[in-house]
Parts: structure tokens; sequence; C-alpha cells
């Protein structure tokens, strides 16, 4: 068998570089409706789910695979193509392995309405819930045990480690949940059919597009839902993993992990494997989450950058979510981890909800405590040096340049990075054994080919008392995390810190003529550095996270809609891993994981908003998205401007809406919004027909939707913000919102005007019946022309203490029109 496999690839390598041309993944749209909207006219209401084991619906998905089938073998050459998916649900169209020469036929062919390159795509809690205050939402929500009960979140990752405890199922709640969710478990390599166990109601994988375009590794690429890597489960248990799990890492307990909505099912779609991960295998997924029925589509992941020769809102990744979300599935998108820099958000679209990552208020701190009582700080989830009681037990302090074999006969890469402490054979074991050593950041790790777990290994090998790993002056400061080290070790990422450490160990030091060490008398010790610590200014958003404003090109020409949209805690979060952690080896062997990026923002915003769905089940996504934007805060816990990490590591700057977007999220106030700004299929049409320069033609060719009435401006769509990237002298925009409370309510608005312009809102004042619906008419004027944005504040206070806040996000260009 494994004979005939290796043939068969053997051949499959051949026919990919057939005629001098390598064949790559095309991604297809073609004309006609899918399952889930061809009958949208007899549809009430926007966002009803079709039942896709009808016997309509299953005729229908065979008739529209038979025309995909028919349609390529109409214009591609027999045996110069294999169809990779076809896309039925939410979209029609396919995905195709072909070459550019084949390809070329169907850029004008009669079905096809636009034609895309695979992209490849890429990655993107004990504390979280009690810093976002859910606690009180569970209250609200009959407690820990209900809260998300009925949802349905769908995973589109790495897959899940279906034995993590996060994930079990708990037999003393009931095992059913409403809805018209049907999933199905697929299968295999150390996924069991038992590993759905009520918890995990549905996984499948899709690794066509990843088999198709690079030679898989069996022993990490496992072709089941089962997660080797730990992503996936990470950010699947923050969102919604089991209430109170002990989160217990190296023999040190943690405290205990919970998701945001306990409750809430689990639905993984594995579609990121180890080696690669590939748009077409993404887009498969999310075409069958949205069929399957998820209530909500978890996106920490996303192209690696923006679409060639597209506006970023029509590429076919963004048209799949919006097909999403026209059939009534709220998607949660990270906005990527391309900060501080301005204008390096990866959600673009205003259908989808992009989340901002930001600091707590937990930190680690650990403290490096040389001979002569200088207490250097550093980051290290390690144990300490510290003997019996609260006695500092001091060692000797080594560099470990200092510690090399004398004539040695070691290969020059051992000799040359022995600094980095990335060969144990490179040292004199009598120096560097019951020591605490230097290793130095070089070259190696600037340049991505020395690890971490080297330095582990070195020091398990000869036994080091402890390492620091320090910042060298030459390559600048680094960006440390903390990392559960099994041995005392503490990371110094701050230069004049080295220096400091480093003058020290040279006075202390006594060389010989030749340089040599003949006595070292520098002493050090490693505080303990796994207890946390929670005096810090928080939120602060995460110097990696991505900032707006959002963008129309690859020019990055702005657009009139706020990016990234929520904020979230994405630093420094606790949640399930998985032991075999094959892409971070230092972790290798551990249930549990402290892990930083947007990946692990977006998975508490999914929470909060399964939680939202459970107490408004008819909401449609844009009100789901409204009432997490509109009661969000601006203002940190000193009761401060929300402050944001930038380039300089150790200086921190006021944030704006394109740092955080609407502010930071707020559980139990989203559960009572007052009013929402709600937006649908048609409204989100217009606002791509309104858009400068854009083709009606393109529009109805990429979404399928006609140009009917359109907006004065794109920033007339009706989001929870509003933004104006070229404010010419003055506009009016438009606004109305909907009172989804039980009662009548008078509501006040007021004003905090961006510089540079003034902001009038008619009416200044309103009644609102339950139900009922208020427009709004706001009009900007510039009184000030300004080489930037600016940034205010409309403000609507309700007489039953609602409170809803609208960013303001403009750039006022002229006075004149």
């Amino acid at each position: 068998m494994i004979l005939v496999q290796k043939n068969l690839l053997l051949l499959f390598v051949l026919l990919v570089s057939c005629n001098g041309e390598d064949k790559k993944i095309y991604l297809v749209l073609l004309e006609g409706d899918p399952i889930a909207f061809q009958h949208v006219k007899t549809i009430s209401q926007e966002g009803t789910k079709l039942d896709p084991n009808s016997e309509a619906s299953k005729a229908y998905a065979n008739e529209l695979t038979k025309s995909h089938d028919e349609f390529l073998q109409s214009y591609l050459e027999r045996g110069s193509y294999d169809k990779i998916y076809s896309f039925k649900h939410i979209i029609n169209g396919v995905a195709v392995h072909t070459t550019p020469s084949q390809i070329k036929k169907l850029k004008n062919a009669a079905r096809v309405k636009l034609l895309e390159e695979d992209r490849r795509v890429k990655q993107m809690t004990t504390y979280s819930p009690q810093f976002l205050g859910i606690p009180a939402v569970w209250t609200q929500q009959g407690g820990d045990r209900n809260a998300g009960e009925g949802i349905v979140i769908g995973f589109i990752d790495s897959g899940i480690n279906p034995d993590h405890p996060s994930f079990a199922y708990d037999p003393t709640t009931n095992n059913s949940f409403t809805g018209n969710f049907s999933g199905a478990c697929e299968e295999g390599p150390l996924f069991p059919q038992t590993s759905c166990n009520g918890k995990i109601v549905s996984a499948r994988f899709f690794s066509a597009g990843a088999q198709t375009t690079t030679t898989l590794n069996d022993s990490m690429d496992i072709l089941s839902p089962f997660d080797a890597v730990g992503h996936g489960s990470h950010v699947a248990s923050t969102a919604t993993g089991n209430f109170g799990v002990p989160v217990v890492v190296n023999g040190l307990y943690y405290g205990r992990a919970s998701g945001m909505a306990p409750r809430a099912r689990i639905a993984v779609y594995k579609a990121i494997y180890p080696s690669i991960g590939t748009l077409s295998d993404v887009l498969a997924a999310i075409d069958q989450a949205v069929l399957d029925g998820v209530d909500i589509l978890t996106l920490s992941v996303g192209p690696e950058e923006p679409p060639e020769d597209k506006l970023t809102f029509l590429s076919l990744f963004e048209i799949f979510m919006l097909a999403a979300h026209k059939a009534g599935t709220l998607v949660i998108q990270a906005a990527g981890n391309e900060g501080p820099s301005p204008y390096s958000v990866i959600s673009y679209s205003p259908w989808a909800v992009g989340v901002a990552s930001c600091d707590t208020d937990r930190t680690y701190p650990a403290t490096l405590i040389l001979g002569n009582g200088l207490k250097i700080a550093g980051v290290g989830l390690s144990g300490a040096t510290a003997g019996d009681g609260l006695m500092i037990q001091y060692n000797k302090l080594v560099l470990a340049k200092d510690a090399i074999k004398i004539n040695t006969t070691l290969p020059r890469i051992a000799i040359n990075n022995a600094e980095e402490c990335q060969y144990p054979e490179a040292f004199d074991p009598l120096v560097v054994q019951g020591s605490v050593v230097i290793c130095t950041f070089s070259a190696g790790f600037y340049n991505g080919t020395s690890t971490l777990t080297a330095i582990i290994q070195t020091a398990r090998v000869l036994r080091f008392k402890a390492f620091a790993f320090v910042a060298n002056p030459t390559y600048g400061d680094f960006i440390a995390e903390p990392i559960p080290f099994a041995t005392p070790a503490i990371m110094i990422p701050a230069t004049t810190d080295t220096q400091n450490i480093l003058q020290y160990y040279e006075k202390a030091t006594v060389r010989d003529a030749n340089g040599l060490v003949v006595r070292y008398g520098g002493r050090a010790a490693i505080s303990e550095g796994r207890y946390a610590s929670y005096k810090g200014r928080a939120p602060i958003v995460s110097r990696f996270s991505s900032r707006g404003p959002d963008y129309i090109d690859q020019s990055k020409s702005p657009t009139d809609v706020l990016k990234p949209d929520i904020l979230a805690p994405g630093h420094q979060i606790w949640a399930a891993w998985s032991p075999m952690s094959v892409l971070d080896p230092i972790l290798s062997g551990y249930n549990f994981a402290l892990m930083s990026g947007t990946s692990m923002a977006t998975p508490h915003i999914a929470g909060v908003a399964a939680m939202i769905k459970q107490y408004n089940p008819s909401w449609t996504p844009s009100m789901i998205a409204s009432a997490i934007s509109t009661t969000a805060s601006t203002y940190d816990n000193l009761g401060e401007p929300i402050m944001a990490h930038g380039f300089d590591l150790y200086t921190l700057h006021t944030s704006a809406p394109f740092g955080f977007g609407a502010g930071l999220v707020n559980p139990s106030g989203a559960l009572h919004p007052g009013l929402v700004f709600s937006a649908g299929y048609e409204d989100y049409i217009s606002f791509l027909c309104s858009l400068p320069n854009v083709d009606s033609r393109i529009v109805k060719t990429a979404t399928g939707g006609i140009c009917g009435q359109l907006f004065e401006n794109p920033s007339d769509l009706n989001l929870p913000s509003i933004t104006i990237t070229s404010l010419n002298g003055s506009r009016i925009v438009h606004r109305a919102v909907t009172n989804v409370e039980s009662k009548a309510e008078t509501y006040l608005s007021a004003v905090l005007p961006p510089k540079g312009v003034t902001v009038n809102i008619e009416p200044s004042w309103f009644t609102i019946a339950p139900q009922g619906t208020q427009d709004l008419h706001i009009t900007f004027n510039v009184t000030q022309a300004l080489d930037d944005f600016t940034f205010g504040e409309i403000v609507l206070t309700g007489s039953l203490n609602h409170v809803v806040k609208m960013p303001l996000s403009i750039f006022p260009i002229s006075t004149k029109m």
C-alpha cells in the first residue's frame, strides 16, 4: 500500500510540472444561486436557514456538482486539471488545480463571475472572564452551567484536542440543544467517532487544497480533525471551554480556566495544517459551517496579504463572509498581527467583526538578582533558584562565551553561536554546571535559526542552575512573552538591563592576560516568576495588534469603515493546548499554553456573541455586532483613555479607534444595549455600489446583488460608527436606530467633536417605542483642514440609563465643497 502511494505521488509530481508549467489552485465563482439562496424570494426574513438534509436541498446540491463538472469539462483539456472543491451552499463555484495556460480559458467563459488564484492563509483562560466581568453575565444567564446554552460556535482553525478536559462532556447537564444545527463527526487518526461527545457536536477536516499544494508530513499533518498544533484548541476553549478546568503546568497550579460561554457547543472545521494553510480549504470550511447551521463562525485565520487587482471587499474570502452573513451566521474575525503600523488590518469588511487585542492587568513578574543587590526585571514562568524559606540562593554567574571549551575541534557553527547556548558540546561542563549562565540574543535568533528550545536542552544536559537570556546591544531590544520553563530561567529583553548585568559581571570576574577567565566572582539568583500580579494598567492595545484605517485596495486608499471593530484580551491568555505542539516544541507535552495574538482576542468576542444570541435569539448578526460595539468602553481601569503600545517597546501613547475600534468589549452592557444599528445584505450591496470609482456591474458580478437605491456616500451604511476618509466642507450622514428593549425610552444626544469639525444631530432628542425605529441625520462641517484623521464620539443617553456610544473618525481636508 505504501509503495502504491509513493508511485501515485511521483506520478502526481510529474503531472504538476507538465508542459513546463507548475499547476496552481484557482478559485472560480460561477453564475447561479447556491443552495442557501435558491429560494431566497420565498424567505420572509434574511438569515432564515434552509434544511440542508431536505430532499430538495440534496437534489439541488447534486445538480450543482454535476454542473461544475460539466463546466470544467467543456473548457479545460482532459487530464489538465483536478477539481478540488465544489462550493455549493453559500457560494456557487469551484476550486480547480490546473496550469496558468488552462485557467486563461476560463477568464472570459460565459458562466464565470470571478476568478482568483488561491492564497496562503495563516493563524492570526484563567483570568480574562473576570477581567471582562463575565461572571455577572453568567448570573443573568442562569449561571456558568447555562451560559451559551443552545448556541453552536464554529471554529475554522487547526482542529481540536478532543481529550482535553476543557472539551469534556458534562453528564450532569442536558445534552440537547435547540436550533437547526446538523453537523457530522469525521473520524480519523487520533480522532475516533466518540470525540464528538455532546460538547463537540461536529468535527470535519478540509485538506484538498493543502494536499494539492504541497507534500504533507504524515507525522504532523494529521488528516483528521485532531489538533497537532494547539492553536485551534486554544481558540475553542477561550470561547466555550468548560467552566473551572484546573490549569496545571510543570506541576504548578495557575488557576481555573473557563470559556466565555461555557455551555455553548463546538463545531470544528480543520483547514490549517502545520505545513501549510490554503484559502481553498478555508473557503470550503466556511461553506460547510454555514450549511451545518453554526450560529457564530470564528476566524482566527486569514489570508497573508490583500488580494491582487481587486477591492479588499470583493475578494472571494470577503464574499464568502458576506454570504455567511446573509445566511444568518455572525462572523468574528481576527484583525491581524501586523501592528503597530497603520493600514495593517486584515479584516476589511463591515459584515464581519474585526477584533483587536489588548493586555489585561495580569502580569507574571520575574527578577534576576545580582550579587551586588541590583534587581533586573524580566519575563519567565519559572521557579526560583532560592533555597529554603525566604533565603536567596546565589549561584556562580557565567557568561556563555566565557565557558567555551579550549582547544576544541567542534564545528565552527557551534563555536560562533556559543553565546546563544545552542550546543551543549561547545561548553566546559565543569564551568557551567550549577551556574546561572548568561545566554545572548545574537545572530542566530535575529535570523531565526536559533531557538529557546535549544537553550533549554543545553541547560538540561549540562545541569545549569538557571539561565538568563539577555538582549544584545548589537541587535537591540527584543519582545519577550512568558514561557513556562521547567528549569529556573528569565528573559531580559532590554539592552540597558543587559549592559548593567555585564558591567557587574566584568567587575566581579578575573581574567588573565589573554582575556580568559581565571575566577568567576559574580553571583546571581532568579526569583519566583510563576505567581501573577494584578497591578497593571489595562487594557492596553497590544503592540502586535493590527491598526486601521481600513482600506479598499492594495494602494491602501482608506475607506469609510472603522476597523478594527472591537477590542478584547489577546495578550498572555491561558487556554487549552495540544501536547503534540508540533510548531512550538517548547510547549510540547503541555495541556495549557499562555499565548498572545488577535487569534486569542477573537474567541473572547465569539463567546460574548454566543451569550447575546442566547439571550436574544431573534437578533441578526448586525444587531449583535452593534450591541457589542455601542456598549464598549474607551477608558482603562485607571479611568483614563485607553493607551497603546507602539514601536517604542517601553513608551505608551493614547490610542484611538484605529487601534481599539469602539473600545473594550463590555459583555454585561451588550446584553441590554438599548438601541441597535441594523444592516442587512441589501444595505451592504448599496454600500459596495456607493464606493468611489466602483462599477455596479463588478458588484453584481462578484456578489449577485443588484445596485438599486445607492447611498449618497459609503459612510451612510448603518454602522455603529462613522468614518469619513475625505470630508470636504460639509456632509450629512444618515443613521437609523431600533429600540430592542421592552419599554419606551427618551434619548438625549451629546457630541465630543473631532478636532477641526463641528457635528450636529437631528433630532437632538427623541422618544422611541419598543421595536420602534428612529432616523438620525448627522451633519459634519469642516472648520479646519488637517493632514490626518481626527477622532470624536456621539453619545445617546437614555432615560432608562442605556448609553449608546458611536465613535467618529474623520479626515477633514477642506473647509469648502
